[in-house]
């Protein structure tokens, strides 16, 4: 297990800035620190994971990870370098997203072990209290609006506007690490570069009103080489909630990384140590091809964030889209694994009825799915080898019948090597 934190994060490339006396702290005792997460969504994605994966890599080497769900910061929203106001969510829907979120931090933080086990804590539960005249009197006057608006991330809203409500957003954080620091031993708050002006609010708060003395480490925001941002696909995010982005989708993120991100990516998300990432990494350099840091990345994460199972059929799923899968691989898929698979490809339909009949292979190319443009075309690729019902080469004489249904209700269609469609029987 690694000791030291602050170099534990500089070979994974995960440290971006250090109040001065952070590193001699961190190895000097055992460190309770927190990393807020905010719960706008009833999921976590892909670009929280770096934020989790911090707290993860601060438990492995012996110090105690809080993770602060944010169920009063969320009813205010954060500004930081946003764009735009936020949308204000009521408290059935931040219940619930708080429920989500809990639930997903538990799959990489341990809540039971012995010496330093992680802690939860929402930030609702000492602001519910409080009302309005008492905390701008108490916590209010100890931070100037000089000192406020000197922060990049108000700064950068000040020419499109921004509300009183977001505004004091970093006052109610920043009152998150007094509270913690006071009633709870936190001496260290932790987040993404763009967090370090709430941050240090914190750390001034706990100067003025306590009089103590508080610390802040920052990450760096993930980009990509290409220059798109980090944590979405053609189709959106990529949530670790497996109803919004399914296992198959997740795995295939991650695999279809880029050369020039993956060592980045698998140094942040894996939890192997330098010496084997190392080894990886050397491999992979000689042979690209092979996807070995991919693959790696792709079996690690999508395990630990959905099951061994789930991470099987992602495996043979892949397999059977971009491999020479058989048929009998084929029906081992489940219909959602299989919808998965071939999202996005042609869909087509036929009758029950023409499949329980039969249905010459030509017909059913050219006039009952309108896969080939006319029988003549049908009959020409099907002659060539160039057409395969479920992974399987037919000749003309083939008759597509009820022996040809995947899951008794799906017909998996390929013309040529990479041309998929997908037929469903009605």
């Amino acid at each position: 297990m690694p000791t030291n934190f602050i170099e534990e994060l500089r070979w994974r490339r995960m440290l971006h800035d250090a109040m001065p006396g952070t590193e001699e702290l961190l190895n000097s005792e055992m460190v309770r620190g927190y990393i807020g997460f905010d719960p706008t969504a009833d999921s976590l994605g892909v670009g929280n994971l770096v934020q989790v994966m911090t707290l993860t890599h601060f438990q492995r080497c012996g110090h105690q990870p809080v993770a602060l769900i944010g169920g009063a910061t969320g009813m205010v929203g954060d500004p930081s370098f946003k764009s735009a106001e936020r949308s204000l969510l009521d408290r059935d829907q931040l219940e619930h997203n708080l429920n989500s979120q809990k639930k997903q931090l538990e799959k990489f933080l341990d809540f039971e072990r012995k010496d330093n086990p992680a802690v939860m804590v929402n930030n609702y539960d000492w602001f519910k209290d409080w009302n309005f005249l008492d905390f701008i009197r108490d916590v209010g006057k100890h931070i100037t609006v000089n000192y406020m608006l000197a922060k990049d991330s108000v700064k950068s809203r000040m020419e499109t506007g921004i509300s009183f409500t977001e505004f004091s957003y970093q006052l109610i954080q920043g009152y998150d690490f007094f509270h913690l620091w006071k009633n709870e031993g936190l001496k260290l708050q932790m987040g993404g570069s763009d967090q370090w002006g709430n941050i240090t609010t914190g750390t001034e708060l706990i100067r003025r009103m306590g009089g103590g003395e508080a610390f802040a480490l920052t990450t760096p925001l993930i980009k990509k080489a290409d220059g798109t941002k980090f944590g979405k696909s053609e189709s959106g995010n990529i949530w670790l909630d497996p109803e919004k982005t399914s296992p198959y989708q997740f795995y295939q993120f991650w695999l279809n990384a880029a050369d020039a991100d993956v060592s980045n990516y698998i140094r942040i998300f894996s939890v192997k140590g330098q010496e084997e990432i190392e080894a990886l990494e050397a491999e992979h350099e000689k042979a690209p091809h092979t996807r070995i840091l991919q693959n790696a990345l792709a079996e690690e994460i999508t395990e630990r964030v959905h099951s061994k199972e789930d991470l099987e059929n992602a495996i043979r799923a892949s397999q059977i889209l971009f491999g020479r899968a058989t048929e009998e691989e084929l029906r081992t898929l489940d219909n959602r694994t299989l919808l998965q698979v071939f999202e996005g490809v042609p869909q087509h339909s036929v009758s029950k009825s023409d499949v329980e009949s039969g249905i010459n292979i030509v017909e059913f190319l050219a006039e009952k799915t309108n896969i080939m443009p006319s029988k003549g075309e049908a009959r020409k690729m099907t002659q060539a080898n160039g057409i395969a019902i479920n992974k399987t080469k037919v000749t003309l004489e083939h008759e597509i019948s009820a022996n040809d249904l995947l899951n008794e209700r799906y017909i998996l269609v390929q013309r040529g090597k990479k041309n998929y469609f997908l037929v469903t029987v009605e």
